[in-house]
């Protein structure tokens, strides 16, 4: 039998692509198996997506015809015994904590995409044996303590390893090399390549580079000149080329933001101000929790056509704030967005995050005076309701019925991007 090592590049690198399979229908037969293995279901009902809409189903579903995106009441036409489950954020996330947990004792190089799926660089874990065999005991594990199927990529870049890990599903596992990219990926079309969306790959077909293959062959000069810089990568990714790090999971945030999709188009001034209320307090909670604050402000508006803008603002200086957050927000949109003029998705991204305790908060006498106390009161309510719940302290603003307020509820409000309980310090706490 061959030693671990000389399954390893000398000089390159080994990637992982772990990709949870049907992760949310998944995670609803792993807890209630008498109710949900080997069903057709889905998980739908969300108030972010209107006029019931499939999120994700399970693999029964799948082979009956119903797939995402699909209207429920479409999805009842191709299978009528089809279960509707509502979403679950709380479990989805314990559970992919958990299985964050399993992947990260097999390297501390572990970059999560979502909430369900991530890379993992394991070149320097030759002591847990060949790279194949590192995936059969990660899918393993993952099977056996979460009672979740898996599919994972093995290749020596993350685009590599994210095509593989599509490859084989469910419960796959896939290499892929570059060497034998021509012979598996060349005849595909583009849009089959990772990273490739279907405006780019519209427009390749305009040129008349239909396939990978003739994508991977053509003139470095001709993509730079109708994609601009993102042509140099379009040739390069063709050919299997992907030199991207494995950003590890303890890396400081980026951006913290919140967006909900309304259940009806909104034009009232203060049916919008509320929104932006309730999606301020919980980005300030997120923001505090990790002990940032943000030097910028952004909001998204989408209006009913799907056109959607963002604007920003950048303040004297950073804050952790609610109230901060909330002013400039109705500040921007109020700006920016004609009055009366029907909104169908808001959102606060924070950005410009910094620590806490390295920001200089360049305030002036006044904001000086005042800093300490509301530093005391936001430490005070975020124990609170740290305790008792997110709504056990509310401003009066946020008491309503209006169904922004669900956004405190994380029970039933989530995002598959939203990875804050995914940070290596809580893996760390409870290892």
């Amino acid at each position: 039998m061959k030693p671990s090592a000389e399954f390893y590049p000398k000089d390159g690198r080994v990637i992982l692509h772990t990709d949870m399979n049907a992760f949310y229908c998944s995670v609803h037969e792993a807890v209630e198996p008498d109710k949900y293995r080997g069903k057709p279901i889905a998980v739908a009902g969300s108030v972010e997506l209107r006029k019931g809409i499939v999120v994700t189903s399970s693999y029964v579903a799948r082979s009956q015809g119903v797939k995402t995106g699909m209207q429920v009441r479409e999805a009842f036409k191709v299978c009528p015994e089809l279960i509707i489950i509502q979403p679950d954020f709380e479990q989805y996330r314990l559970f992919s904590k958990a299985f964050m947990q399993i992947a990260y004792s097999y390297s501390p190089l572990i970059e999560a995409m979502s909430i369900d799926e991530c890379y993992l660089d394991i070149t320097g874990s030759k002591l847990f044996g060949s790279p194949l065999e590192i995936a059969q005991a990660l899918q393993t594990r993952i099977r056996v303590e979460l009672d979740l199927p898996c599919s994972i990529g093995i290749a020596p870049n993350k685009l590599l390893a994210k095509m593989a890990s599509d490859m084989k599903k469910p419960n796959g596992i896939s290499i892929l090399r570059r060497r034998d990219v021509p012979r598996l990926l060349w005849d595909k079309p583009c849009a089959y390549l990772f990273g490739i969306g279907r405006q780019t790959g519209d427009k390749l077909s305009v040129l008349n580079i239909q396939t990978i293959g003739q994508l991977a062959a053509a003139e470095e000069s001709f993509l730079i000149k109708h994609f601009g810089v993102i042509g140099s990568w379009l040739k390069q990714a063709a050919n299997g080329i992907d030199h991207s790090p494995v950003n590890p999971l303890n890396e400081a945030s980026k951006s913290i933001g919140h967006t909900t999709t309304l259940p009806q188009n909104l034009t009232e001034k203060t049916a919008i101000d509320r929104v932006f209320l309730n999606l301020a307090d919980q980005v300030a909670r997120r923001l505090r929790r990790q002990h940032l604050t943000a030097g910028t402000i952004q909001i998204t508006i989408r209006d009913p056509e799907m056109k959607t803008i963002t604007r920003s603002f950048t303040p004297a200086a950073p804050t952790e704030n609610a109230d901060d957050i909330y002013h400039e927000a109705c500040r921007l949109f109020h700006l920016h967005w004609k009055s009366g003029k029907a909104v169908r998705l808001l959102g606060i991204t924070l950005q410009s995050l910094q620590d806490k305790d390295k920001s200089a908060m360049q305030l002036d006498l006044f904001d000086f005076e005042k800093q300490p106390k509301r530093e005391q009161l936001n430490l005070a309510m975020d124990r609170i309701r740290d305790k008792y719940g997110e709504s056990a302290l509310l401003t009066a603003g946020m008491i309503s019925n209006d169904p922004s307020a669900l956004i405190r509820n994380h029970k039933v409000r989530g995002t598959s991007l939203q990875m804050d309980h995914l940070k290596i310090s809580n893996f760390d706490e409870e290892s």
